[in-house]
Order: C-alpha cells, then sequence, then structure tokens
C-alpha cells in the first residue's frame, strides 16, 4: 500500500476530530462563529495536505479510484458545508456535512485495497482532473441542496428555499462543466462525444431531474413545494446511481467507464 493511504487513518481522525468540533460550536453559538469557521478551516486543510501528499506519492492525480473520489468527496462536503454555513447560517448544516464526510472517511479506511491502481492510458489526458474535480464539487452541493430539501419537507421549512435554490444553480453548473468537459476527453480518448452508455444515460437522467426542480422552484422564496423539494431528493439518488451504482448493472461491462472500480 502507498505510504499516504497508511497514514490515512491517522488523517482522518484528526479531521474528524476538527469538523466535529467545528461543527458543535456551531449548533452551540447561536451567532454566526468565527471559532466554528476557524474549526471547520483547519479540517479542510488537513484534509487537502493529504490530498496533496497522496499526488505527489502516486505521481498522478489521486482521482483514479472509487476510494480517490470518495476522498475527494469527503473534502468537498466540508468545504460545501462550511460556506452554506458562513452565507446562510444554518448551524446544523456543518454536522449533516461532518457526518456524511465522516461516513466516506470510514469507508476508505475499511477498504484500503483499492487505492494501489495505476493509470491507465486512457486516464492520461489534460480532462482528467477538471472532468473528476468539477464534478466532485457538484455532488458536494447538491449533498447540501439534498439535505436542505430533507428538512424542508420534513418540518415544513419554506424559508430554506432561497439557499436551496442557489445551491442547485451552483451544483447544476459546475455538473454541467464536468459533462462537458468529460464529453471533450471521450471525444479525445474514444473518437465520441457521447456513447449513451450506463453511466452517461443515468448522467443525463440526473442533470434532467435538477433542471426540472429549478423549473418547479417555488415562486416565493418561503413558498411550499413538495415537489420541488421530492425532485431534488430523486435528483441526488439518481446521482448515487450515476457516481457508483451503475458499476454494479449488467451493461457496466459494456461500458467506458469501467476503469473505475
Amino acid at each position: 500500500m502507498m505510504l499516504g493511504w497508511n497514514i490515512f487513518p491517522f488523517v482522518a481522525a484528526v479531521v474528524a476530530v476538527l469538523a466535529v468540533a467545528g461543527a458543535v460550536v456551531a449548533l452551540i453559538r447561536r451567532e454566526r462563529s468565527v471559532l466554528a469557521i476557524g474549526l471547520m478551516c483547519a479540517a479542510i486543510i488537513a484534509m487537502l495536505t493529504f490530498i496533496a501528499m497522496l499526488w505527489f506519492t502516486l505521481q498522478r492525480p489521486p482521482l483514479r479510484t472509487m476510494g480517490e473520489t470518495r476522498l475527494w468527496y469527503s473534502f468537498f462536503l466540508l468545504v460545501a458545508g462550511l460556506l452554506t454555513y458562513a452565507r446562510w447560517h444554518y448551524r446544523w448544516i456543518m454536522s449533516f456535512a461532518t457526518l456524511l464526510a465522516g461516513v466516506f472517511m470510514l469507508i476508505n479506511i475499511l477498504k484500503p485495497e483499492i487505492h494501489d491502481q495505476s493509470l491507465m492510458p486512457a486516464l492520461q489526458s489534460v480532462w482528467f482532473v477538471p472532468h473528476v474535480s468539477v464534478y466532485m464539487f457538484s455532488y458536494a452541493l447538491l449533498g447540501c441542496a439534498t439535505l436542505l430539501s430533507v428538512v424542508a419537507l420534513a418540518r415544513r421549512r419554506g424559508d430554506l428555499n432561497a439557499a436551496i435554490e442557489r445551491l442547485l444553480y451552483g451544483g447544476i453548473a459546475f455538473l454541467s462543466i464536468g459533462m462537458l468537459t468529460g464529453s471533450l476527453w471521450a471525444k479525445e480518448a474514444w473518437g465520441a462525444y457521447w456513447s449513451w452508455d450506463a453511466k452517461e444515460a443515468w448522467a443525463a437522467a440526473t442533470w434532467g431531474l435538477y433542471l426540472l426542480a429549478l423549473h418547479i422552484a417555488p415562486t416565493k422564496a418561503t413558498g411550499r413545494n413538495t415537489a420541488y423539494h421530492v425532485v431534488i431528493i430523486l435528483g441526488f439518488l439518481a446521482l448515487q446511481m450515476c457516481w457508483y451504482g451503475v458499476n454494479y448493472l449488467p451493461s457496466a461491462a459494456e461500458s467506458v467507464h469501467t476503469y473505475n472500480q
């Protein structure tokens, strides 16, 4: 196993302690807390330092395996949670972001055998890093939008709609950039911009669901619209299918995306 992954449990523990401390402070303080923001920033910096070290150790971008994408997703979840707290001061959002990031970090600790794969020729492209990293950031933004939608649906909180819509706009924008860079990469590697394999079909379905959500958004920031929140949640489920669920479909064997197991 690479040196970087050998120390990941220690790094994950440090990140978890800092993030949990920040989330607890955010819950306790009624006003926006500089301490909570500082602690979460420290957790993010610790995670980013590990990613940079892993990149240097592997001599390639750590975006190759499912484990490596989970690492980036954990990082971007913390970033998205921090940005949402800093902008809209939802005190509980950093707790949920920390919990989800912790789950993905724990999975990486429990499944260390998936991190030592080499970089195949098709992945040695200028589009590799922007395509995957932009996707991971969009997933994090859309994940936060989904968390807010669940709360809005369960507690009938129409006041969350403004934040949800802005997160949706950001998430869809980055998702669209990810699809565009992926198409350019596919043209370079396989000679076609789009092949409608399983992952691409689910990517299109995910994109369509989120666009639908924007079109049925409440006209007022505090309006209630059950369908709006349900479609956002369905979009996130489709996103999970696109990310890793398609790997378990029979059609995945014929997909050009089977390199990422």
